[in-house]
């Protein structure tokens, strides 16, 4: 199967998962996790429609992206992994949403950047919901006041929400957590569910799912 073919694959099943959610038409935005792979192969995506992509590494993101980007208008792009304080101006000159804000010497450094470049860049809180000592993330019961902190005290707009559920585990009751927790922290947009598990993101109330391998083939 072509990547076009495995592209409308995943655009359908994201339809009928929100359909079956009975939620309306484009309300879910597919992020492609374009990660490890090169320009050469991301291009086809792109020549698919697909502008919205997720990269895990500054530096990887920074060898392929500015190139693709002056080929084509519209691009958006996602840093999904880990953020070191020390790559924080790269990140914010080169993403357009940061889903991995997860303590406060990073959120410092990003807003710090954000004054220092005049750039806004959207951010998201990651939360470790299953309290995994190997993944980054903030603990659930540290978020609310997270939240409040980079509102409050560094004047930073949390759009959203994101999760990785442990791979052993049913991933509902993680996506069921992130939902109630953007509730209480009075955050419209969750990021949650990756190629093995977005259609049961989208029925938790996903608003943007991460698929790499469904799209791109395995690595």
């Amino acid at each position: 199967m072509e990547l076009e073919d495995r592209l409308n694959e995943v655009r359908d099943r994201i339809r009928k998962a929100s359909a079956a959610a009975d939620r309306a038409a484009g309300e879910v935005t597919l992020v492609a996790v374009s990660k490890t792979f090169d320009a050469e192969a991301i291009r086809p995506a792109i020549a698919a429609g697909q502008r919205v992509f997720g990269e895990n590494r500054v530096q990887e993101a920074h060898a392929k992206w500015p190139q693709l980007r002056a080929e084509t208008a519209g691009i958006e792009l996602h840093l999904i992994g880990p953020l070191q304080s020390n790559k924080a101006a790269e990140a914010v000159a080169l993403f357009d949403v940061i889903e991995t804000v997860d303590r406060e010497k990073i959120a410092r450094a990003i807003a710090a950047e954000m004054v220092r470049q005049d750039r806004k860049v959207r951010l998201y809180v990651q939360v470790n919901t299953g309290l995994e000592p190997q993944k980054a993330g903030i603990a659930p019961d540290d978020l609310i006041a997270f939240v409040a902190f980079c509102r409050d005290e560094l004047g930073l707009s949390i759009e959203g929400l994101m999760c990785i559920p442990p791979a052993d585990e049913n991933p509902g009751p993680h996506f069921a957590l992130l939902a109630k927790l953007a509730r209480k922290a009075g955050v419209a947009r969750l990021s949650m569910g990756m190629s093995g598990d977005y259609e049961t993101a989208i029925a938790f109330g996903a608003t943007s799912v991460r698929v790499g391998s469904a799209i791109f083939g395995t690595r």
